[in-house]
């Protein structure tokens, strides 16, 4: 009962044999990689998020998150994050491959339908 609680609150989507993974090749760990984004990508935005992508060569896109502190609390952070990355988990596949992605989300992530929050980022995101 609680993870079934837990999921509707953060908007995520059952894991059906576990089809749907984040793995660390995925992701942007190293702040050197994040300064590259920064440097030599280009920014894109709406009313929900600022994106910052760069070309990267690989056969996958790689994503890193900033979650800000003046967005609130450790909780409200945390939700974001746990929210965006939801979103990129579960679309990751329909996400054109060779580019490293930082995702800023803004204040109004925590509060918003988590529908109307994915439409928002996949728009931004360069599709397959």
């Amino acid at each position: 009962m609680r993870r079934v609680a837990r999921r509707a609150a953060i908007g995520s989507l059952p894991n059906s044999a576990g089809a749907l993974k984040f793995p660390r090749e995925a992701r942007l760990v190293r702040r050197g990689e994040f300064d590259a984004v920064y440097r030599a990508g280009k920014r894109r935005s709406n009313s929900h998020f600022a994106i910052f992508l760069r070309a990267n060569q690989l056969p996958q896109s790689r994503f890193g998150f900033s979650i800000k502190k003046a967005l609130g609390g450790a909780v409200v952070r945390n939700r974001i994050r746990r929210r965006v990355r939801e979103i990129v988990r579960c679309h990751r596949l329909e996400i054109s491959a060779g580019w490293d992605i930082v995702i800023h989300p803004k204040s109004n992530v925590a509060k918003a339908e988590f529908a109307t929050v994915t439409a928002d980022l996949l728009r931004l995101l360069p599709s397959a």
